[in-house]
């Protein structure tokens, strides 16, 4: 379609009938202008929104939940805001309002908003999957840096492939038509938004696989199944929808169709990531956290000492990146020779019954010990020489087994 001459968006606005009378003819399409529809869809589209922004409100109340606790908030609701401003983008880009005035700067809105806040939904994602893989596969802390370093990149990558596409002429990426009101993409931009898109969530889908087996207290791979089907579900819709159906935005039931496939996918995947414990705590609190904490005391003893007397990292601050530790379970006879059930969790009979959480052991990094050696079972003190970790350089917790000192004892 031909770009009218600038001179023409001086001139009255055309009538929505001719225009879509026009645009109808010239398309072989049936064009439909904004209505009361889009209107609805926006507002229904902004109530899921909103029912998805007091999930994480309620979430953010009930921080000291240890289940909740443990699904990493902060990048949870990064991602969640990436999601509520690429919505934002949507409505321009979809033709749910006529392009004029402010809505008339094509490139602000699909480049920017839509494109750029659906990017970092995506390497977001990537991010907080990473966190799990580096602290349960590669036995590496995820700390503050490490946080604020993948922001970093996540940012520079989305920010550098949109500055790319803003310096491009408009004629080869998206411009904006005054005579009918709507903004043109080109189809050499569809197809390397959506090429990229994919590379994005390919790397997701590596990061799934990985952390199928990580321990069961922070295994998401069922949520990660059910996520990646998703977003493969979305991926395609888009696919088909901008290379197939490329004036989709003149075509009310198609442009609803693809605003409300993207607000529903971009909540479900909130939804997945903290829904069940957030269901939890609102109906089954102290038990459902009795159970949590008994399965994170059964998996404790298995990561701290494992058969060939090896050290590994149980190490996490996955679930709580604004606090600089790089945490350890708790190690105890108790563990493995209580009835776990009946555990007094309001009163600190619970190993992990104090407020911090389960994971957290900031004191052992100002000094504090660890382990109390004659808690251990006597084989277990015959054998290993228990130190205070201000005795050993921080990445003792990283690098695990550490080499027998000379009278052959082992440390840790």
């Amino acid at each position: 379609m031909a770009v009218a001459p600038a001179g023409l968006a001086l001139q009255p606005r055309m009538d929505p009938d001719i225009r879509d009378s026009e645009l109808s003819s010239a398309l072989k399409i049936k064009v439909t202008s904004p209505t009361t529809d889009d209107n609805i869809a926006i507002a229904i589209c902004a109530g899921v929104f909103g029912l998805t922004a007091m999930l994480l409100v309620f979430a953010w109340c009930n921080y000291n939940y240890r289940p909740i606790r443990a699904k990493n908030l902060t990048w949870t609701t990064l991602i969640y805001l990436s999601t509520v401003l690429w919505f934002l983008g949507n409505i321009p880009s979809n033709g749910h309002v006529r392009i004029v005035g402010a809505w008339s700067n094509c490139k602000l809105w699909i480049l920017w908003f839509r494109v750029f806040f659906c990017y970092v939904f995506a390497t977001m994602c990537i991010v907080r999957f990473y966190a799990l893989d580096r602290v349960f596969n590669q036995k590496k802390p995820f700390t503050v840096w490490s946080s604020l370093i993948s922001g970093g990149a996540v940012i520079a990558l989305n920010v550098t492939y949109c500055l790319v596409n803003q310096l491009i002429s408009d004629s080869l990426t998206v411009r904006y038509d005054p005579l009918y009101e709507l903004c043109e993409v080109t189809q050499g931009f569809r197809i390397s938004a959506l090429t990229f898109m994919w590379i994005i969530w390919a790397a997701v889908g590596v990061l799934f696989f990985r952390l199928r087996n990580i321990q069961s207290t922070f295994n998401e791979f069922y949520e990660s199944i059910a996520i990646f089907a998703v977003i493969v579900g979305l991926l395609i819709e888009s696919t088909i929808t901008n290379l197939y159906y490329i004036y989709y935005i003149l075509e009310k039931r198609r442009r609803i169709q693809k605003t409300v496939v993207d607000m529903a996918a971009a909540n479900l995947v909130i939804w997945l990531f903290i829904g069940y414990p957030v269901f939890m705590c609102i109906f089954r609190r102290e038990k459902y956290e009795q159970q949590w904490l008994e399965k994170l005391a059964q998996d404790s003893p298995n990561h701290a000492f494992n058969n060939n007397n090896n050290v590994t990292n149980n190490g996490t601050s996955y679930a709580k990146m604004n606090d600089n530790f790089e945490a350890t379970f708790y190690n105890d006879q108790r563990l493995g020779s209580m009835d776990m059930s009946t555990l007094d969790y309001n009163h600190g009979h619970h190993p992990f019954s104090n407020n911090s959480h389960p994971l957290n052991i900031e004191s052992a990094l100002n000094g504090e010990p660890i382990f109390d050696g004659n808690a251990l079972p006597s084989a277990m003190r015959n054998n290993l020489h228990i130190q205070r970790p201000e005795m050993n350089p921080p990445a003792m917790f990283t690098t695990g087994y550490m080499g027998p000192n000379s009278n052959g004892r082992h440390v840790i």
